[in-house]
């Protein structure tokens, strides 16, 4: 990981041109918000396998953009890229990406961190292998990892109602989601950080001391040669 600073790949002018773009009448009210695109980024950047291009496009962003031209076009696709360049660094870095958050519609934590959850566990689904089975031993790990994002989107709480089981009280709840949201931006370089050590090949076993060759002298101090003493295939342990 590099300390190099993210912040030449993405200013405050490109963000709001961005926001205005996907709020804009060009994607028929089918584009993400910023705050839900982020989230859905980041799951794309941090997980094991991202999906093409072509696969992530449309759920962002809708099927059928109306650009006006193609100077318009090239503008929106340069602004999304440099913001998944910047998040996309951000999280090799190792920094906690500051999360776009906006008020909370009826229904939402009070941080605003509803749709942004929603955005990155929608990520999460659109991989082209599960989570938690590529995980594999690890797997229990992955799921505490992802808990955060599911009690702030409210599934978890959804599944348990659903279920008839029993959930927390309302002051529970309230403090779960508290702590939960303080350290969601950890969480993202957390979960980016499993899947890049998951993804290094395993290191080799280094072998402690020199190879002991069939004729070499037995390392035993028999005198004798190794195939003769400790390397005899009745002695090989």
């Amino acid at each position: 990981m590099t300390d190099a600073p993210t912040d030449h790949l993405l200013d405050e002018d490109a963000v709001d041109r961005l926001e205005d773009f996907l709020a804009s009448e060009i994607f028929h009210g089918e584009a993400m918000r910023l705050d839900e695109l982020q989230g859905f980024l980041c799951a794309l950047l941090g997980g094991p396998e991202s999906p093409p291009p072509e696969a992530w496009l449309p759920v962002a962003l809708g099927e059928a953009p109306a650009f006006r031209d193609e100077a318009e076009a090239r503008e929106f696709q340069e602004l999304l890229m440099r913001f998944r360049d910047h998040l996309a660094a951000q999280l090799e870095a190792g920094e906690d990406p500051v999360l776009i958050v906006y008020d909370p519609e009826e229904g939402e934590h009070a941080s605003g961190l509803t749709p942004w959850c929603d955005g990155y566990l929608l990520g999460t689904e659109l991989s082209p292998v599960d989570w938690v089975e590529a995980a594999g031993e690890h797997a229990e790990d992955m799921v505490e990892l992802l808990e955060d994002f599911y009690l702030l989107e409210g599934s978890l709480k959804e599944d348990a109602e659903a279920s008839g089981g029993p959930w927390m009280s309302e002051a529970q709840e309230a403090r779960l989601m508290d702590e939960a949201a303080a350290r969601l931006a950890a969480r993202v370089v957390e979960i980016h950080d499993f899947w890049r050590i998951k993804r290094q090949p395993a290191m080799p076993l280094r072998r402690e001391s020199p190879k002991v060759g069939r004729n070499d002298p037995c390392p035993c101090g028999s005198g004798r040669k190794f195939k003769q003493c400790c390397g005899r295939p009745d002695r090989l342990h």
